[in-house]
């Protein structure tokens, strides 16, 4: 089995996955079928063919047995696939802090297990942006409904200068993924964070800790990409469908 001990990687499948009810009160939003597989074999997918070999799934009590079963320790894909996890979703900054000793000074591809990513070219663009990684790196999608997610204001030469959670008046279109990339030190500054209003320790807060050191890389998802937050029943189907139309 394959080994790097020099980059590893994550996916978040915690969470209550309120907005897909009653899909979700008996099986994880993770688990869900998006068109002829399970929805977390995508961001698996993504971590594997960008040639992470060592990746932890973060899952909540309740459903971890269900995806040890479904994926077992990772030899269908020739990866080394480990479990945690989340008590209670506080946060996706959280997943430094119940990683903390599995991370080990790595540098760490965290995907959110109900994110999808498509588009040729794609592994390779994440395998560039880890080996020219300084800090911390996320991934940017122009998107109609900015309001609904961070969204990065640029400069005029294309360098990020701010991101804003949710914002009333967004200053771009351009939204933060479910995709990042982190130096070793991730832990240790997600441990500087607090809580936000609504009781999280918030992945935004962190980015904008390499935003302040000067360490905050941006790559934009332009052309052919298409990214999928599939939290919604609209989002589940249109998932499905992009998927049957481009097998």
């Amino acid at each position: 089995m394959l080994n790097n001990n020099n980059q590893k990687g994550i996916i978040l499948a915690g969470g209550a996955g309120t907005r897909l009810y009653p899909l979700t009160k008996v099986a994880s939003k993770q688990l869900l079928p998006i068109y002829n597989k399970p929805m977390i074999y995508y961001p698996l997918n993504v971590l594997v063919e960008s040639g992470i070999t060592d990746i932890l799934i973060i899952t909540t009590i309740e459903d971890q047995k269900k995806f040890i079963s479904l994926l077992g320790n990772g030899d269908e894909w020739n990866v080394n696939i480990s479990y945690r996890t989340q008590d209670k979703p506080d946060g996706i900054a959280q997943t430094f802090l119940i990683a903390e000793d599995w991370i080990n000074d790595s540098t760490t591809v965290l995907i959110l297990g109900d994110n999808l990513f498509f588009g040729e070219g794609l592994s390779s663009k994440i395998k560039r942006a880890i080996e020219s990684n300084v800090g911390a790196t996320i991934f940017g999608f122009e998107v109609k409904d900015p309001e609904r997610f961070g969204v990065i204001e640029f400069d005029s030469n294309n360098n990020v200068i701010s991101i804003e959670e949710k914002p009333k008046k967004p200053k771009s279109n351009w939204a933060v993924t479910g995709l990042y990339i982190f130096d070793e030190k991730v832990s240790k500054y997600t441990k500087l964070l607090k809580k936000s209003q609504r009781g999280e320790l918030e992945i935004t807060d962190l980015n904008l800790i390499y935003l302040k050191n000067n360490n905050l890389n941006v790559e934009l998802l332009k052309g052919n990409y298409s990214w999928l937050d599939t939290g919604t029943f609209d989002a589940l189907l249109e998932a499905s469908n992009y998927v049957k139309d481009n097998s």
